[in-house]
């Protein structure tokens, strides 16, 4: 423990923004890192408690105390080998991921955390500007092929791992590049595509093989799905080609909202919108979907409805309305009751704060078009009584949009992969695995294994990471009788 006083003496330093009204002309990441000194300082506020809570909010169980404490004393090399000890991709994590670790942190009671998320990420970048990250090829080869179906967190994560431990790992992605909904589904100016890159490089010396613009079955894929494919393979061919298959592809199949109007120009599932954005700014063709001077409608409250108003408000849109089935969340959780779970409160991202009418406790009943465009969407408001949600009479109303953008979650996994394989399903459509045991992450399949959003649905990249880690081990151990991965 750096400092025991520490938590008394410094407040918590939240990470700066680039002012709203100049990011919004670009697609470049707009938060800069802790310098060394403001690290310094977050490290110190770290209680070090008996019982790390932190450390259990972590879906990747880091090991959060460790590094705080290197990082107050300056001992940057051994924070970075001791945040990638549980952590093969920091530089998502701390970019994207929510940060359960602080809702758990004994500090968050008073509601002033560790800036543990900042911290993770200072450490990442400086490992990055000073060349720390390094591959870290096998010495030896055990010449066991796995493949990998997906090459969204879940997958790069087990592929690293496996090889690392000497096999020979392809991971297969449908898209025409390597990153699954981290490259397409996450905006540019959340995740810069230069990080996936980056660590592709690492994976490559490390000897994993990546083949993109292949799809495993050819079934058809639902509205919204983006297919770059131009070569399929059959889960006969890589059983027979491969000693065991991960399957970690991403559940990208949108939540639909089957209303009157619904074909209407103008209606759009998020990803429609987000994903050939993505690829425009990467130097691919403009977007179809164009919103500059435009009434903007998004439905859904969580980060892709957050991620369509941030790119609508890049685009110019006249306005921005994003409207939630759910009540209002509070403002601030009850910390001494909640604590140290994730709490229910009231969230604003930074693409909310570039401009957006946020409204609670709404229910679309109809799309309004006019000679089959968009014009308005027909709502009314919700009243929530123990759970149960009644429409308030008289109260319809009409907003006007010339698009809305359907962010209402995922479901199941896509492609009808789970039904090639043969692999049992679970309630859910998901892959049905266990996670404990000699047999984690098996599927009903022999040589089959199955992580990610694949197994337990739409998640975390965080919680990708943890899946993809946990079962490589699994897999290593299914091939060779015993493994050497953590757990």
């Amino acid at each position: 423990m750096g400092k025991p006083t520490g938590f008394l003496e410094f407040q918590r330093i939240s990470e700066s923004y680039e002012a709203a009204e100049t990011r919004v002309h670009h697609y470049h990441e707009f938060i800069p890192h802790l310098t060394d000194e403001q690290a310094k300082i977050q490290g110190a506020r770290c209680m070090d408690c008996g019982i790390p809570f932190c450390n259990n909010g972590c879906p990747v169980n880091n090991i959060i105390p460790d590094w705080n404490d290197l990082v107050y004393k300056g001992k940057w090399h051994e924070a970075i080998e001791s945040l990638h000890s549980t952590n093969n991709f920091p530089e998502f994590t701390s970019r994207i991921c929510p940060a359960p670790c602080e809702a758990a942190c004994t500090l968050n009671i008073p509601q002033t955390p560790v800036g543990i998320k900042s911290i993770e990420r200072a450490i990442i970048d400086k490992a990055g500007e000073n060349g720390w990250v390094l591959p870290q090829p096998a010495p030896n080869r055990t010449g066991r092929k796995i493949a990998i179906v997906g090459s969204g967190p879940a997958g790069l994560a087990a592929a690293q791992q496996l090889a690392r431990v000497g096999h020979d790992v392809t991971v297969f992605e449908k898209n025409d590049r390597i990153g699954g909904l981290l490259r397409y589904g996450i905006p540019d100016f959340k995740l810069d595509k230069r990080l996936i890159d980056w660590r592709m490089a690492q994976m490559k010396a490390e000897g994993v093989k990546f083949v993109t613009g292949t799809m495993v079955t050819n079934a058809a894929l639902p509205k919204g799905v983006v297919n770059d494919a131009k070569k399929t393979l059959t889960p006969a061919q890589l059983k027979k080609d491969f000693d065991a298959v991960v399957l970690a592809g991403g559940a990208e199949n949108p939540r639909d909202l089957p209303i009157p109007g619904r074909e209407l120009e103008g209606v759009h599932f998020a990803l429609e919108f987000l994903i050939p954005q993505n690829k425009q700014v990467a130097g691919g063709h403009k977007n179809p979907i164009n919103v500059k001077g435009k009434h903007v409608v998004v439905i859904g409250g969580g980060d892709t409805g957050s991620d369509c108003v941030g790119t609508s408000n890049r685009h110019g849109a006249a306005s921005i309305t994003q409207i939630e089935l759910l009540p209002r969340p509070p403002e601030q959780e009850n910390g001494p009751l909640t604590w140290p779970y994730w709490p229910l409160r009231m969230r604003t991202s930074s693409s909310h704060d570039e401009g957006c009418e946020r409204d609670w406790a709404i229910g679309t009943k109809a799309f309004v078009g006019e000679n089959g465009k968009l014009k308005a969407i027909k709502a009314v408001r919700l009243a929530w009584t123990d759970g149960k949600m009644s429409e308030v009479p008289g109260s319809e109303f009409e907003i006007a949009a010339d698009f809305a953008f359907l962010a209402m979650g995922f479901l199941s996994p896509v492609g009808g992969v789970l039904e090639a394989f043969g692999v049992d399903k679970d309630g859910r459509g998901n892959a049905r695995a266990a996670t404990e045991g000699e047999q984690a992450y098996s599927t009903s399949v022999p040589g089959v294994f199955a992580a990610g959003d694949m197994r337990r649905g739409q998640s975390l990249v965080v919680w990708a990471i943890r899946e993809g880690r946990q079962c490589a081990r699994t897999v290593d151990q299914f091939l060779m009788g015993c493994t050497t991965l953590p757990r």
